[in-house]
Order: structure tokens, then C-alpha cells, then sequence
């Protein structure tokens, strides 16, 4: 009988690869049913299995003598989810491969029996020893080139490493509450929980929260958020809030859950018609290389968005009255998606490193960097500047 978790997180798998689904709601069906200890199990194993998925290939190719490519979804799945049980859990050898050979039977695939338990048995051998021997570098931490190639460019080879290693475990769980809770942070408001009661607090990074605070709204004032779901940072702000969501559904949900100073409008940023807004926030659409931990799928799907960043930026200032403030926010680190947009818009940066010296950036003091790596929260490039 094959565990529950395991079959879980094969689900999960197969539909990240071979449906195109996130890693998130497949795993929210997956799980129904099943109790909390093979949740998080499951959890753990999908996760894991779609963050190492480079990692996992290449073993599987080396020691099993064949494309992973070529592999029928369900094999690919299984050797996938097998591979990384052996080299990243502790879980017993047997059982494992045992699992794996009874996925690929329950998916019908009666012929590829003996490939998919030849393979185990070969990964079991040597596996471990495989991943230990691999160069430092994006097949060893599981990244696609061009994301270790930005990071290097930008921060240094070392940091790049950094943040591929910190980008592989488990974040912070770090929240937003009216009350303490947990271990305070630097950053008011926030919090570091070991779990989550959303009657008293609301999941979010102290960096997305700092993002927030920055804006600097007050009572009495209008203020534009131009990509304003899910809304964490929408509840932050204060005054008469215009939250702009241009997805439908992201929008009604948005609208059930703000406060009554906030008015929801489904609309794209660039067609407002409305103007002159003391403060805006344009928390953009990125490549999301801030927050990989949280997102496992997340770095094989990720792309860069500066156009269209620029585009939502210059909307905000033209709908911002002059000398109001613009604070413009993204969730990734890659200088084309961060410094280079703010400095494409052409205005000055307020030196937000002053105030908060522990975030500066390293080359730009006058805009914030946070990282994953030496911050232990989302990576956030926040840059804010007057109309």
C-alpha cells in the first residue's frame, strides 16, 4: 500500500510538470482528507521534490541511462519524488523505492516496472553520494542558469550561492498583527510565529510589510495601491484607499476582505480614470526571485517584467499630484527589475537607507534591498520618490 503522503505529493508533482498547475492549489486538493502529520508531509515531499526538480534530473539521467524528457509524466513523477526522499530525507531506502514502483503501477504503467525499480535501486546506491560531489552552483542548488547568472552579476558570486542555499529552506513564518505575537522583528507590526491563528494575525513578511509603511499614508488622504491583491499591504494603508486589482476574481476577493476605508476598482492601473492622489504604492507584477522559498514552482516559471513595471510606475505618477509620493515595491532581486526601472522613470529617489540602514542596498543606499539570505525574510527592492 503505498503512504498517503506519498501519493499526495505524486499528484502534486505530476500536475506542476505536466499540467502547468502551481504547486499550491495542487497541493490543496491533493491533501483532502488526509490528517495533519501527512499534510505537512506531503507538503514537504511536493515541495521539496518541485524545488530540486534539476537536481533530481540529472541524478536520474546519470544513473539511470536515459532523458528524463523521454520518461512517461507518471515514471518522470515517480523516479522525480523517489529522488528526492533518498537524498533529502531520511526516510527509509526500502520504503521509498518500494513507493515509487507502486506509483508507477497504480498509474497503469505496468511495462515501465522494472525500468522505474532498476533506477531506484541504482539512486539508492548512489544518489547521496552524487549530489555530494556536484560542483557548487545551479545544478547542485536546483535553479535555472539565468537565475544564478542575475544574481551574480548583481550581488557577487558569493551572494548568489547564499541566496540559493537560503532560497531552499523553509522561510520564516512571519506575520502581520495589531497585538504581540510571537517574537517581535525590527519592523513594527511584525512578528516571527510558529503558527498561524488568523483570528489574531495575518501571514505576511516584515519586508512586504515594510513596503507598506514606507508609503507613509495618514488619515485624510487619498491613496492609490495599483496592484492592490491579495491585500495585505491594502489593509496597511490608511486614508481613502483606491485599490486597483485587475484580475476579476483576485478583485472580489479582494473587496470581501478590506476595510471600509478602502474602495476596490477591477480595473488595469494604465486606464484609471481617476487622478490626483496624495500617496501611491505600485506593488508590481515580477519575477518573484524574493520569495522562491515560499513559491517552489515559482523559479521554473518566473520571467522578468520591467516594461510593463515602468509602464504601471509612470501610470501611478501621473495620477499622483505633484510632490506626492510614489513608492514602487517588487518582490524580486535583479538590478533590470529594480534600480534600472526607477532610474528609467527619471525621479529622484528619497533616501530610505537613512531610515532604515539595516536594509539599505549595497551599491543604491537610497533604495531598500531586503534578502532571504542574510535577513531571513522575502527578498524586496522598495524605492520611494515625489511626483
Amino acid at each position: 500500500m503505498i503512504a498517503p503522503a506519498r501519493r499526495a505529493a505524486f499528484d502534486v508533482v505530476l500536475r506542476v510538470f505536466e499540467q502547468d498547475a502551481y504547486a499550491d492549489r495542487a497541493l490543496a486538493s491533493a491533501v483532502e482528507g488526509l490528517d495533519d502529520r501527512d499534510r505537512a508531509l506531503a507538503q514537504r515531499l511536493a515541495y521539496g521534490t518541485v524545488q530540486r526538480a534539476r537536481t533530481l534530473d540529472f541524478g536520474i539521467e546519470q544513473l539511470g541511462k536515459r532523458p528524463v524528457r523521454k520518461l512517461d509524466p507518471p515514471v518522470r513523477a515517480s523516479l522525480r519524488l523517489g529522488a528526492y526522499q533518498l537524498a533529502f530525507t531520511e526516510q527509509p531506502e526500502h520504503a521509498i523505492v518500494d513507493d515509487a514502483v507502486e506509483l508507477v503501477r497504480a498509474a497503469r504503467r505496468e511495462r515501465a516496472v522494472p525500468f522505474t525499480n532498476a533506477v531506484m535501486r541504482r539512486l539508492a546506491q548512489g544518489f547521496r553520494g552524487l549530489v555530494a560531489s556536484l560542483p557548487e552552483g545551479p545544478v547542485k542548488q536546483s535553479y535555472p542558469d539565468w537565475i544564478h547568472e542575475t544574481w551574480t552579476r548583481d550581488l557577487g558570486s558569493e551572494a548568489a550561492l547564499s541566496l540559493m542555499r537560503a532560497q531552499n529552506e523553509p522561510p520564516a513564518l512571519e506575520v502581520r498583527a495589531a497585538e504581540p505575537v510571537g517574537e517581535p522583528t525590527d519592523v513594527p507590526g511584525a512578528y516571527v510565529v510558529e503558527r498561524v491563528d488568523p483570528a489574531r494575525m495575518r501571514p505576511m513578511s516584515r519586508a512586504s510589510q515594510l513596503a507598506a509603511i514606507v508609503v507613509g499614508s495618514r488619515d485624510g488622504e487619498r491613496v492609490l495601491d495599483a496592484c492592490a491583491a491579495p491585500g495585505g499591504k491594502t489593509a496597511m494603508l490608511r486614508g481613502e484607499v483606491t485599490a486597483v486589482e485587475v484580475h476579476p476574481g483576485r478583485a472580489a476577493a479582494l473587496a470581501k476582505s478590506v476595510g471600509p476605508n478602502v474602495r476596490v476598482v477591477n480595473a488595469d492601473a494604465r486606464e484609471l480614470d481617476e487622478h490626483g492622489f496624495d500617496r501611491a504604492l505600485v506593488d508590481a507584477p515580477c519575477s518573484g526571485l524574493g520569495v522562491l522559498a515560499r513559491r517552489p514552482d515559482l523559479r521554473w516559471r518566473a520571467r522578468p517584467l520591467p516594461e510593463l513595471q515602468l509602464e504601471l510606475l509612470r501610470a501611478a505618477v501621473e495620477r499622483t499630484k505633484p510632490g506626492g509620493i510614489v513608492v514602487y515595491a517588487v518582490c524580486t532581486l535583479n538590478a533590470e527589475e529594480n534600480e534600472a526601472v526607477v532610474d528609467a522613470l527619471g525621479l529622484a529617489a528619497e533616501p530610505l537607507g537613512e531610515e532604515w540602514p539595516q536594509y539599505a542596498h549595497p551599491t543604491r543606499p537610497e533604495f531598500l534591498l531586503t534578502r532571504p539570505d542574510r535577513d531571513r525574510t522575502s527578498g524586496f527592492f522598495i524605492a520611494r520618490m515625489r511626483a
